[in-house]
C-alpha cells in the first residue's frame, strides 16, 4: 500500500556545464546530506535540479557554496511497493480525484520500496487520496 506524505523540495537553476553533476553531489555529500530523490535535466545551456533531503537545511546551505539561487516547494513524496503497477495505483487515484499532475520522478533500488515524488495542482488532496 502507498504512503504520501508531504515534503520539501529544493530546486535550483544554474548554467549548464560538464561535471555540474558531480559538483551539485559532492556539495551535498560533504554536508553528510542525503538525497532521497532527484531529477536532474538541462536544456539548452541551462541545468535544473530538483531534490528532496534528508536535512534541507544542511543540503541548501552547502549548495549555498556553489553561488545558486534556490527555492523550497512542497511537494508530494509517496512510498509505495517497489512491484509492477503500483504506480499505476498511485496515478490513477490522482487521475480519478481530478488532479493535474505537474511532474513526477522517481527512485527504485532492488529493494522492497521505491519513492515517487509528485508535484501536483493540488498537493493536500492527492496526499489524502493517495493515503485512503
Amino acid at each position: 500500500m502507498a504512503k504520501a506524505r508531504k515534503v520539501k523540495e529544493i530546486g535550483l537553476t544554474m548554467a549548464n556545464k560538464v561535471g555540474l553533476l558531480s559538483e551539485v553531489t559532492a556539495a551535498v555529500a560533504r554536508a553528510k546530506v542525503n538525497i532521497t530523490a532527484m531529477c536532474a535535466y538541462a536544456m539548452e545551456n541551462t541545468a535544473y535540479f530538483m531534490l528532496t533531503t534528508d536535512s534541507n537545511a544542511k543540503a541548501k546551505k552547502a549548495l549555498a557554496s556553489l553561488g545558486v539561487g534556490m527555492e523550497e516547494k512542497d511537494v508530494v513524496e509517496v512510498e509505495l511497493p517497489n512491484k509492477s503497477g503500483e504506480l499505476q495505483k498511485v496515478a490513477k487515484r490522482i487521475a480519478d480525484a481530478g488532479i493535474d499532475i505537474e511532474y513526477m520522478y522517481a527512485a527504485a533500488g532492488a529493494g522492497k520500496t521505491a519513492i515517487c515524488v509528485f508535484k501536483t495542482a493540488d498537493d493536500k488532496k492527492a496526499i489524502k487520496v493517495i493515503n485512503k
